[in-house]
């Protein structure tokens, strides 16, 4: 390929047009990533290998989201489509590479949707026994059978929701993302107070050498603080997989993304500075490096920082988790229609319910497949939220590096003499791709040690390794039996590399 590719025409597929536009998509974004759940549950995880540089770890863990998300808006203008990584890997690599990275997408998506309802029952019940007085309310959630019943409720009504369609979705999520966003706010200017007046149990002032990656002591700590640091800004991608449903499908979403990931960072730096201030990272008490708390470092710090309102720090959690088990519904829906639409899975996935204008098919089968696996892991983990954001941080570094060199390879001979397209399409989607690839490869490798994540194992083998070389694993099966049943996607017949489906 010498000159640019040309642009593809957008399938349609019978999703509703035009249903959201720019101020729509970065609520929506920012309602996946879940700001007040993911930092709830990352930020022990994160502060207990990395230690006091959290601020860097995350400002490192956003320069590869920006690349790859320049290299997403370029791939969004040239082939809008709903399919994002399995329709433009497809196009540029090829129908194996595109299958496997879709499937990496559907199984991050699958673990996400287990984690973020985790995290809803158990601030479920603790807002409960907060609102009554009553504390054994939050000892519920450490019951299997009744927290596994719960979660059940919570993946079905969030599935109703978002199978009426991303109107409904969106009218969801303006209240419930300006909610928690309000009081992410209170907490940390609550927190910057009482390090400023001595009540803190830390009382640190911010420290330069917090903001130093070069700081952390190894690189296999550096790697899997990266693979956490990803998990948080996970989502913005969302956005894209809405194309076909945007005001200006090939130049809003793109916008979207970029608008998204800036808002994110500038919230998790906050959130990070106003923590480390307040509690440090010592291993005992309100520590961040105390194991007993880092599971949900909110639900410990909320009211010994904000006080008699900290039930509005549950309530935040409990909204953002909600939210996104919601509005992730979209990613692998519309991820299964593509692939339900060109051949690569039944047809069955390509159903868009009428009234909706919806996914409702696929919406089901993901809401299931999750509720599942969620069960499964709750008997089977000591920490099933730990294991499980340690695990989807391998699968985003998966197929987040897959799409940006899909990016590099599909553009590949068209930034002759343009040194803009040669940024965009070649140079960020690279290293960021490339950086990506590499925290998936040696977090894969750390994650092999039973001790690391919860420390739950299989034969001795971690259980993160197990969660996600296993799904990837699962996904190489089932791509052979798709081949075996429908060769005409794997043939190249449905999506032609490197061509307009329509050429």
């Amino acid at each position: 390929m010498t000159a640019a590719p040309e642009q593809a025409t957008r399938e349609a597929k019978g999703l509703g047009d035009g249903r959201v536009g720019l101020l729509g998509a970065v609520v929506i974004g920012v309602s996946t990533i879940a700001p007040a759940y993911t930092l709830t549950g990352a930020l022990g995880p994160t502060a207990s290998v990395v230690g006091d540089h959290l601020p860097a770890i995350f400002l490192v863990g956003f320069v590869p989201m920006l690349l790859v998300a320049l290299g997403y808006r370029a791939l969004n203008s040239a082939m809008p489509d709903a399919g994002t990584t399995f329709t433009w890997s497809s196009r540029a690599f090829g129908p194996w590479i595109g299958w496997m990275g879709g499937w990496g997408l559907l199984a991050a998506t699958v673990l996400v949707l287990s984690n973020l309802a985790g995290i809803a029952v158990d601030f479920f019940y603790l807002m409960l026994a907060q609102l009554t007085g009553n504390e054994s309310l939050a000892d519920l959630a450490t019951n299997v059978p009744v927290n596994v019943a719960t979660c059940l409720v919570f993946m079905a009504l969030a599935c109703w929701v978002s199978y009426r369609g991303l109107e409904a979705t969106k009218a969801v999520q303006y209240v419930l993302v300006a909610f928690q966003l309000l009081v992410l706010a209170w907490f940390a200017v609550a927190a910057f107070v009482h390090s400023a007046d001595g009540t803190a149990p830390a009382g640190l002032s911010i420290d330069p050498g917090w903001f130093n990656p070069f700081g952390v002591e190894s690189f296999s700590a550096f790697a899997a603080g990266i693979s956490l640091s990803v998990f948080i800004y996970w989502g913005w991608d969302v956005v894209l997989t809405m194309n076909e449903e945007t005001e200006g499908a090939r130049t809003t979403p793109g916008r979207a993304a970029l608008a998204t990931i800036a808002v994110i960072v500038v919230l998790y730096l906050t959130i990070a500075l106003a923590v480390l201030s307040y509690s440090g990272t010592g291993s005992e008490g309100l520590g961040l490096g105390n194991e007993e708390i880092q599971e949900n470092i909110f639900a410990v710090l909320a009211g010994p920082v904000m006080g008699p309102v900290a039930v509005l720090m549950s309530l935040a959690v409990l909204a953002s988790s909600a939210a996104s088990l919601q509005s992730t519904f979209i990613s692998p829906a519309r991820t299964m229609l593509a692939m339900g639409y060109y051949g690569a899975l039944p047809p069955e996935y390509a159903r868009v319910s009428r009234r909706f204008q919806s996914p409702g098919y696929a919406t089901v089968v993901a809401a299931v497949v999750a509720s599942v696996f969620y069960a499964v892991m709750r008997v089977l983990s000591e920490d099933v939220l730990w294991d499980t954001i340690s695990a989807l941080g391998m699968m985003v570094c998966f197929y987040y590096g897959i799409t940006a060199l899909a990016c590099v390879w599909y553009f590949r001979g068209s930034w002759r003499g343009n040194p803009k397209a040669f940024l965009s399409t070649c140079l960020a989607p690279l290293v960021g791709g490339v950086l990506l690839l590499v925290f998936f490869v040696q977090t894969a490798v750390d994650s092999m040690d039973p001790a690391y994540g919860s420390g739950s194992q299989v034969f001795g083998i971690g259980l993160v390794f197990l969660l996600g070389a296993g799904v990837l694993a699962l996904g190489v099966v089932v791509m052979v039996v798709q081949y075996l049943r429908r060769p005409a996607f794997f043939r190249g017949e449905s999506i032609v590399v490197g061509r307009s489906v329509q050429d």
